[in-house]
């Protein structure tokens, strides 16, 4: 052959490729590579490739071209490995001599030939196992402790009775992508250290990529603009991030996972191949993933506990899936996705913080004097406590987003009503002081709105009523790790100041009508004129008070019951002692309008807010009039 021929040969792009490349596991050499040891086993290495290598080649032979080698017969495509890389070895150790040897061409054609049949037995297998190469397969697999059934698949030659011996612990379809990771991986080393890592890795990026992008589009995920986000109404918008919050669960533990595993099994030879596979086939899905968040956070939807509750969720989503982003995004070229991420985060947090604001805003404007019915629970209170408690939920987020909030500015409120933050205590963290702050505008609010009650003991049952509520709240809640028991005894306490005030500004007149010493002996005049003045001011407490509301079914009976021990003993007493003084029982029932049960039976009625005055007292003087005719 003509010198300029062998040349042309020995300095082809492929011939420079292969001659560069280091082999990928030189404790399997058959042959060292120099010096070259004898002609005949340079003849015998190339002879016994040839034979098997022409075999399956698809340009001379109809069978290798509808057949695949590895799912036809596993143990000759293993040999089929084994005499392509004993033909790399002896084409190294013939440059390394002699770069004119006439055999150096022949073992390039079948070198090429050989390329061709692994570079199509590559994309057999990647599309022949997509069901059992898929990322939930793979992700279930690097869960458990697979290593030792793959590493058994990975020898140049593997005995199917050895491959089934090493898969007895696993299940069939496990078996199935156990041999195809392994089959994969021993072709892609088998072509890197040929120099065909390129046309290896643009056949898995193809298949692979397609099912990356199926996956991301069987998850919901598709691209959408920030104008197109803006004309959605919530509702819409809403399934859309339920969705997504499933999408990531699913993506991050399955598609991405998986995805990453396989490619570090298959391309285990070469980080910058790994590198560079996972990097194109993941990297625009992953992007559009955790670029949604983003654009959610930046619409202009208003204000709602709807969308701050849906931003929590998905900052923590990903703040959750952090470290498994980091770790399945760690290259250098995947870090536009882990840049995406972050400025989700960032984004959703500066939404968060803005719509926190706006609820501390809404609640200290909150502008409205009209009068809750009874001194019960104000909408304001309800609606703040329910969002309140909600938001704690997610105070270990919350911590993470407020750490550099500015410190929120005070209320202007007595400190006798509230004990002053500025305390002695050790300094709470800052979500706790924050949730504190929010509770006391509210309250703030409270306070000012019970001063539009005529009645001032309906004020006090304003403030009791509602001061209930909060503690109730705080109390069944995640706000009662935040706050503190401490906090929480506190404003038990302040509740039964503002009942105990209720009390004695409501019923004050009925327990003085009552003498301190009831049994004493006094006068007819006396007795008649000390019950007088009992059956006007119980008449006009219950009155009163029938309308009066107390929600809680404990704060309800605790004032009953004092209420009741202050009245009912001392009127039971009094009725025993001077009952018969009035006179006959005619005049009885004109001076005694109530009996002991009568006055039980009506403040049994109270705090329901829907008993009516009139028959209450009419119902009482009828029954009082039954029991004294008796």
């Amino acid at each position: 052959m003509p010198r300029k021929g062998m040349r042309s040969i020995c300095f082809s792009p492929k011939t420079i490729s292969f001659l560069s490349s280091p082999r990928s596991s030189p404790s399997r050499l058959s042959l060292p590579p120099t010096p070259l040891r004898s002609e005949w086993m340079v003849e015998q290495i190339i002879e016994n490739a040839s034979s098997l290598i022409m075999k399956w080649n698809p340009e001379t032979s109809a069978y290798a071209n509808v057949t695949s080698l590895f799912y036809e017969n596993r143990r000759e495509a293993m040999q089929f490995i084994k005499c392509v890389n004993d033909l790399q070895k002896v084409m190294h150790s013939i440059v390394s001599e002699d770069s004119t040897h006439y055999r150096l061409v022949q073992a390039q054609n079948l070198m090429q030939i050989a390329m061709k049949r692994l570079q199509k037995e590559f994309y057999q297998i990647l599309s022949m196992n997509r069901a059992h190469l898929d990322p939930e397969s793979m992700s279930t697999r690097s869960s458990r402790t697979s290593r030792s059934s793959i590493s058994d698949f990975e020898d140049d030659i593997s005995p199917d009775d050895d491959v089934r011996a090493a898969s007895d612990s696993i299940s069939e379809v496990e078996q199935v992508s156990s041999i195809a990771m392994a089959d994969l991986k021993a072709i892609a080393e088998c072509m890197s250290a040929a120099g065909y890592a390129k046309e290896c890795v643009n056949v898995y990026k193809v298949v692979r990529k397609s099912i990356i992008d199926e996956g991301i589009y069987r998850l919901g995920v598709e691209r959408i603009s920030s104008s197109r986000i803006n004309k959605m109404d919530w509702e819409a918008l809403d399934m859309r991030i339920k969705n997504w919050l499933e999408a990531i669960k699913i993506a991050m533990k399955t598609l991405f996972f998986g995805e990453r595993f396989l490619c570090d099994h298959v391309f285990a030879v070469s980080e910058s191949i790994r590198e560079s596979c996972f990097s194109e086939i993941s990297k625009e899905g992953a992007t559009l993933l955790f670029g949604f968040p983003e654009l959610v956070a930046k619409s202009k939807k208003p204000s709602s506990s709807d969308k701050m509750f849906r931003a929590l969720d998905m900052y923590t989503a990903i703040s959750e899936n952090w470290i498994e982003i980091e770790s399945i995004f760690s290259f250098e070229s995947t870090s536009p996705v882990r840049t995406q991420a972050l400025s989700s985060l960032v984004k959703l947090s500066e939404s968060i913080y803005s719509m926190l604001s706006d609820f501390e805003s809404s609640v200290q404007k909150h502008s409205s004097k009209a009068l809750v019915p009874g001194g019960g629970v104000h909408s304001l209170t309800s609606n703040a406590m329910n969002y309140l408690s909600l938001l704690a939920d997610y105070s270990n987020v919350l911590t993470d987003i407020i750490s550099d909030w500015p410190p929120p500015t005070k209320p202007s409120l007595p400190e006798s009503y509230f004990d002053s933050p500025d305390s002695d205590d050790p300094p709470a963290a800052a979500i706790s002081t924050r949730f504190a702050w929010l509770v006391l505008y509210l309250l703030c609010k409270l306070d000012g709105k019970a001063k539009y009650y005529k009645d001032v003991s309906l004020s006090y049952l304003f403030l009791a009523n509602n001061l209930q509520h909060v503690v109730f709240k705080v109390r069944t809640s995640n706000l009662q790790y935040l706050l503190g028991e401490d906090w929480i005894v506190k404003h038990e306490a302040k509740v039964g100041q503002f009942a105990a005030n209720y009390e004695r500004l409501a019923w004050g007149k009925v327990f003085a009508s009552l003498p301190e010493n009831p049994t004493a002996e006094i006068s007819p005049e006396e007795v008649k004129e000390t019950f007088k003045r009992f059956n006007i001011s119980f008449d006009e407490a219950c009155r009163k008070q029938s309308a009066c509301v107390v929600a809680d079914p404990k704060l309800q009976d605790e004032i009953k019951v004092s209420i009741g021990r202050k009245i009912t003993p001392v009127y039971r007493e009094f009725y025993e002692k001077h009952r018969s003084s009035v006179g006959g029982q005619r005049r009885v029932g004109v001076f005694v309008k109530y009996a002991p049960e009568d006055v039980e039976n009506c403040l049994s009625h109270l705090f329901f807010g829907t008993v009516d005055s009139g028959s209450s007292v009419s119902t009482s003087t009828t029954s009082s009039r039954q029991r004294h005719r008796a």
